[in-house]
């Protein structure tokens, strides 16, 4: 699927999405998810070639092998496998559609979501020019978005963030780094305390949670952590160690729902807000992430958005819209609430695979 426009971060520029989608069938019900790796192996080790791989060899057959009851039930079963989360949360998200479906309730209810229309922030990747920047942004605030979130990088950072602010003093503002600095960058972060900032997200390292807390010592800019957390208990110790004052959710990352609502319910209760992250989805990935984004917990606009922003041509119907509010309704129609567009998945697909 290519983009409308090209999303760059600190790893690179982007401009055709490679996604992996499973369908799941059962008993006259068909239930979708999506593997929401990027094309390379920088935001994470996994890539399109790496989930096919996993769920062909291991995740499919180890679900059809022997009866399981619920999407949960089927998540421990995937632990031998060590990682590889977005894979498995492809799998599993499509079943929590259909088992939603079965009980005529919508995924969000069947999560135990309790919001019904969620805010709505945008996140815009590196340009150009800073001029190219600003008018996007204009153009996402005229739209109605809650939050705007710019990429940041060496190079790309103070001085971006300075005539950011000049133009749009009072915006809901963060900036995500995408581990693209070092505690010898420390004087430079720093300077992020003058810009007024919602948070900054995963300044430093993937892995690293240490240096984290060392640097939300200093800052006084909340940090959100992204890549480090993949699970609850990855949450709670970056929680006891001070290395974020926010968390950012992203279903694929985490493993799916069931480890979401664990990673969820660890913030809520260490009061710890959270947020729904974009990884460049298509609609299918995106109403997952609108299902779980209606969680009492997710209390920030997240990067959840109009599928216009990205596509040409969505692959669900209707696609997603947000209303002038700067908000999306949450489905509460039986499964994800969106349909698929048959036609529309079947011109873009090059490959397939069926298992029985």
């Amino acid at each position: 699927m290519p983009l409308v426009h090209f999303f760059e971060t600190s790893f690179g520029r982007t401009t055709t999405r490679r996604i992996v989608l499973v369908r799941a069938d059962a008993e006259g019900l068909t239930g979708w998810g999506e593997v929401t790796c990027g094309e390379n192996p920088f935001y994470s080790y996994e890539t399109p070639e790496t989930a096919w791989h996993i769920l062909r060899d291991f995740l499919i057959p180890w679900a059809l092998e022997r009866p399981w009851l619920t999407p949960s039930d089927l998540a421990s079963r995937f632990r031998p496998v060590r990682g590889h989360p977005m894979a498995k949360a492809a799998l599993e998200n499509a079943l929590w559609d259909i088992e939603a479906q079965a009980k005529g309730i919508s995924v969000a209810t069947l999560l135990g979501g309790t919001l019904d229309e969620i805010p709505c922030g945008v996140s815009i990747g590196i340009q150009e020019r800073v001029e190219d920047l600003l008018e996007k942004i204009a153009r996402e605030t005229e739209a109605g978005y809650q939050r705007i979130k710019v990429k940041i990088k060496p190079g790309w950072d103070i001085e971006v963030l300075e005539r950011v602010r000049s133009r749009f003093p009072s915006i809901k503002l963060m900036a995500d780094a995408n581990s693209a600095y070092t505690l010898a960058d420390l004087p430079r972060l720093k300077l992020l305390d003058h810009f007024g900032l919602m948070m900054v997200e995963q300044p430093l390292g993937w892995d690293d949670m240490v240096d984290h807390a060392c640097l939300q010592k200093d800052l006084s800019t909340p940090i959100c952590l992204d890549e480090s957390i993949h699970s609850a208990e990855d949450a709670r110790k970056a929680i006891s160690l001070g290395a974020c004052r926010i968390v950012n959710v992203k279903l694929g990352r985490v493993g799916g729902y069931t480890s979401a609502r664990e990673v969820h319910n660890v913030c809520r209760q260490a009061g710890v807000p959270v947020w729904c992250g974009g990884m460049l989805e298509s609609g299918i990935g995106r109403a997952h992430n609108i299902a779980l984004s209606s969680l009492p917990g997710f209390t920030l606009p997240g990067d959840v958005s109009a599928s216009r922003r990205y596509w040409e041509e969505d692959i669900i119907q209707p696609e997603v819209a947000v209303t002038p509010c700067g908000v999306i309704p949450v489905p509460r129609s039986p499964g994800l609430g969106y349909t698929p567009d048959l036609p529309r998945i079947e011109k873009a697909t090059v490959r397939k695979e069926r298992f029985q």
